[in-house]
């Protein structure tokens, strides 16, 4: 049975002012479909590089980067855009929440790109997200006057809008305090448990997460998987 996700020596240069830069060097690694893994390392370990990498955000300089058996690196444009939209979750640290929208309508935004809730469904689609990561009563409010919590929780329904296979959470708690990153940990807990398969990045040596196992980076490579 093959992986659900598979990167083959992936490798990442950059074009520095002065000199070429290796984020990524030879990467290469498998997961299974519902597993939740660990990524972590320190700052410019490659962590990111390597998000970028699984999301379609940026291509390698050479290897794969295969999502069930899909070659991802070879998408470009609105194949790309496609994929992600149908297939692809993300939770970023810093929320990225439309200020503008209030908190129903954020999680909303991401079904009006796709056709995978009929329209006449999203609505309802997203009051059940809301109520799923207890925040419903937050539905008519904007980001602005909801706190760091909140608004995390947000990002994660708005990252489940179109039932994603594939959940990538970068540093999703490290602008949170200790009681909110709990009730964090515990809802990806239980998104494990629902067979999601789940990559999440921290630099965080112990977390309350139920992993399956930890990939830990150091300078572009992997020292432990």
């Amino acid at each position: 049975m093959s992986a659900f996700i598979e990167v083959k020596n992936l490798t990442k240069v950059f074009n520095g002012s002065d000199k070429l830069f290796t984020a990524l060097n030879g990467v290469s690694f498998s997961i299974e479909k519902g597993e939740l893994v660990i990524v972590s390392g320190k700052s410019g370990s490659g962590k990111s590089t390597l998000l970028n990498m699984l999301s379609g955000i940026d291509h390698p300089t050479d290897g794969e980067v295969l999502i069930d058996k899909v070659p991802i690196h070879k998408f470009k444009g609105n194949q790309l855009a496609s994929w992600r939209g149908s297939n692809l979750g993300i939770i970023f640290q810093f929320f990225q929440l439309m200020p503008t929208l209030t908190v129903l309508e954020n999680v909303m935004l991401p079904m009006e790109f796709t056709n995978i809730i009929a329209r006449n469904k999203q609505k309802q689609r997203a009051q059940e997200l809301l109520e799923r990561v207890d925040i419903a009563a937050l539905a008519n409010k904007f980001p602005a006057s909801v706190s760091g919590g909140e608004k995390q929780r947000v990002a994660i329904a708005r990252a489940l809008a179109n039932n994603p296979n594939f959940i990538i959470a970068d540093e999703p708690t490290g602008n949170l305090n200790s009681i909110n990153t709990s009730s964090i940990h515990q809802l990806f807990n239980s998104l494990a448990n629902e067979g999601k398969t789940i990559v999440y990045v921290t630099h965080e040596k112990e977390t309350a997460l139920r992993f399956t196992r930890k990939i830990e980076m150091v300078d572009g490579k992997i020292v432990n998987k």
